[in-house]
Formats: C-alpha cells, structure tokens, sequence
C-alpha cells in the first residue's frame, strides 16, 4: 500500500485541528471551508470518508513509517 510522507500527513493533522479548534472558537465561512479542504485531501490520501478515521488513519501511517525508519538504522 502507498501512503504519504510522513512530514505531509503531519501538516494536514496540524492543519485539520487547529481549524477544528479555530472554528469551534471563532466560526467562519472561511474557516470552514479551508478545514473542508484539507478534510477532503486527508481523506483521499489515507483512502477513508470522516475527519476522525482519516485522523487516526494518518497518525498509525505515521507511526509505521518512524517505526520502519527506526528499524533500518538500528
């Protein structure tokens, strides 16, 4: 299975919840729609519908390429 760089899935998980947070604070159309956007890429990259599964999806995605790396250094 192909998935994203490790530092990509990274930014979209920091984008995606300080927008969440963002808009539950201080709610905007602008706001709303820039989570919508980096909602839809992070479910096309891990291939999944919600927020939350794409969220827990990309941080195992992440885990498992550090764990690889780990591993071929050690």
């Amino acid at each position: 299975m192909i998935t994203a760089h490790p530092s990509l899935l990274r930014d979209l998980i920091e984008r995606c919840e300080t927008l969440s947070r963002r808009l539950a604070t201080h709610p905007s159309a602008d706001t709303a729609r820039r989570l919508d956007d980096a909602t839809y890429t992070l479910c096309v990259i891990t291939g999944t519908r919600q927020l939350d599964t794409a969220l827990f999806v990309a941080r195992r995605q992440m885990a498992t390429a550090l764990q690889r790396r780990h591993s071929l250094h050690h």
